[in-house]
């Protein structure tokens, strides 16, 4: 790596860390409106809401590098056009392909950002915002484990392992105890599902009960539940399946598949945060024909728009064409890289034209 490698991947870098701030800031303005809007629900007050926005910070990050990434390297190869710094890398032997590398190199520093944000940090960490903003609207006590959520209703904690949909829970343990606050009451259950304002029916149920001579077994298939625990509060841990990690989604594809239930859009799910990350190497690339074959003394305020406009567009197809592949029942991995496959191809085609 030569010293005009390290140049422009520090630019590339800069531009799109100021890119980033930027965009966060300004997607900021409207959470914080929304947020503003549950003031004074149950305890969520200033400092909930500026807390919840803080753990979201690392989701917000993921979704918004491919953006940052198009509008940083145009405003930072835009520059470098204007003050004729590309002319002069032109002129001293390195060639468009050169330069282009150089990007890309910055690329993979913030393909590998984006994937640790993505994979490890803000599943996590918007889990977490959930369970503190459902605690202070509903005023009930919510904790989240490795192995499940932990929920108290009276007399009863109940333990809930695995959470699909709304109102649709798996593996459900209640524990009920007496006035003495000794263990009364046993009760396991295979499924659960939402009914109206506090009834839950369960499924594959087992009942135990126990008082200090003798414990108790009964068996049913379904059994009625009433509770003040509403889908709201379990769902705090559920999260949109683009916001799952990736080794959330096998898990719960493969518990689809064998339940012999559909999984198309678990599946587009998974193969679309799988090429997420590409993406802004994508953006990258984009950002290249409009600057390199661009003569300088363009304004900064039309390259800008050109990046709005060409991220805005790719989001909208991006969406559209993965709602029609579930809908029409086509492969989930041809769906996810059908878009970024063409804006790649498109790209590639404008740089050949360069040379």
């Amino acid at each position: 790596m030569n010293a005009l490698d390290r140049y422009i991947i520090k630019e590339v870098l800069k531009g799109t860390l100021i890119a980033l701030i930027a965009l966060y800031a300004l997607f900021n303005i409207f959470t914080l409106s929304d947020e503003l809007r549950s003031r004074g629900v149950g305890d969520y007050d200033l400092k909930h809401i500026l807390m919840y926005m803080g753990l979201m910070i690392p989701h917000y990050l993921y979704e918004l590098m491919p953006s940052a990434a198009l509008l940083g390297s145009l405003f930072v190869l835009g520059g470098m056009a204007n003050h004729r710094e590309l002319m002069a890398m032109r002129v001293s032997g390195v060639s468009v392909l050169g330069i282009i590398r150089a990007v890309m190199m910055a690329g993979m520093v913030l393909v590998t950002f984006s994937y640790l944000m993505g994979e490890f940090i803000g599943p996590d960490a918007e889990k977490k915002a959930k369970v503190l903003r459902s605690i202070a609207k509903t005023q009930r006590p919510v904790t989240r484990t490795a192995n499940g959520l932990w929920l108290r209703d009276g007399n009863q904690f109940i333990h809930v392992q695995d959470i699909y949909t709304e109102g649709d829970i798996a593996n459900i343990t209640i524990y009920e105890l007496g006035d003495d606050r000794r263990l009364k009451k046993l009760i396991n259950a295979q499924r659960g599902k939402f009914l109206d304002e506090g009834v839950w029916k369960l499924s594959g149920v087992k009942t135990s009960l126990i008082t200090k001579n003798r414990v108790s077994a009964e068996n049913v298939a379904e059994k009625v539940w009433y509770s003040v625990v509403e889908p709201d509060v379990v769902d705090v841990v559920l999260m949109d399946p683009e916001n799952l990690s990736l080794h959330d989604l096998s898990k719960y594809i493969d518990f689809l598949q064998d339940n012999k239930q559909d999984s198309a859009k678990y599946e587009l799910a998974f193969w679309a945060r799988l090429i997420n990350p590409m993406v802004t190497l994508v953006m990258l690339l984009v950002s290249a024909p409009f600057v390199v074959g661009v003569g300088r003394g363009v304004a900064l305020g039309p390259r800008m728009m050109m990046g709005i406009l060409i991220g805005m567009s790719f989001n909208i197809i991006d969406n559209a064409v993965g709602q029609m592949g579930v809908v029409y029942g086509l492969s989930p991995p041809f769906v996810a890289v059908l878009p970024s496959s063409l804006v790649l191809l498109a790209a590639l085609y404008a740089i050949s034209r360069l040379r």
